[in-house]
């Protein structure tokens, strides 16, 4: 039995349209190819604490392609931190092949399934590295670092100071707009814009929040 159905990629096609980002038949395919593997090494490795599959094209998949159009504003090399399960760096790297992606986490459970990922998926701009954020020390800045419920505003910026520079743009996924965060964020990071995020099929609110350093 396919893990994968009709529905599934139909659910896909539409919420991609309705985010604007124009899928490729390959790149449709890729994304439930991956769909696919997160749904089988779910059961065993607890990748995402979302179950049920019905739910993973629209706060999975969905959510990740509703920050494409930020991302494409610029910068080739790109770090997902806390990247667990694979979001939003596997559908990225799917949607921007001419870009280089790392996908960072300490979970070596976490890490391994993104490496499976990597080799069924043929996806040659992806990089994954099983490190603690703290203790990764690339050979250069990345053009851009993103996170998706993986910290507090304020240890993201603290802990992954070192990764980026003035150049940097740091991409927030969060839920609600978290203004306690913003209070508390590092005196040498600022907010450049919140974008609030319309998933298809998501309830809740979803916020994208830019940041920048300033020295």
């Amino acid at each position: 039995m396919s893990l994968v159905s009709p529905h599934h990629a139909e659910e896909l096609r539409l919420g991609a349209r309705e985010l604007g980002v124009d899928l490729s038949p390959l790149q449709h395919e890729q994304l439930l190819a991956y769909l696919a593997l997160l749904i089988k090494w779910n059961k065993a490795y607890n990748l995402t604490a979302v179950r049920d599959p019905d739910e993973m094209v629209s706060r999975h998949l969905l959510d990740s392609l509703s920050v494409v159009r930020f991302v494409a504003e610029g910068g080739q090399r790109w770090l997902d931190v806390g990247s667990g399960g694979g979001m939003p760096g596997v559908p990225l790297a799917i949607l921007f092949p001419e870009r280089a992606f790392t996908l960072l986490d300490s979970n070596g459970k976490k890490t391994r399934f993104l490496t499976q990922v990597k080799l069924e998926l043929k996806l040659a701009n992806l990089e994954v590295v099983h490190s603690r954020v703290e203790q990764f020390q690339p050979a250069a800045a990345f053009d851009g670092i993103t996170s998706r419920a993986f910290s507090s505003l304020q240890d993201f910026a603290s802990w992954t100071r070192h990764l980026g520079n003035c150049d940097t743009r740091w991409l927030a996924m969060k839920g609600v707009q978290p203004d306690d965060e913003l209070q508390a964020l590092p005196p040498d990071f600022r907010l450049e814009a919140c974008h609030v995020l319309k998933v298809p099929g998501c309830q809740g609110q979803r916020h994208l929040l830019i940041l920048r350093r300033t020295s």
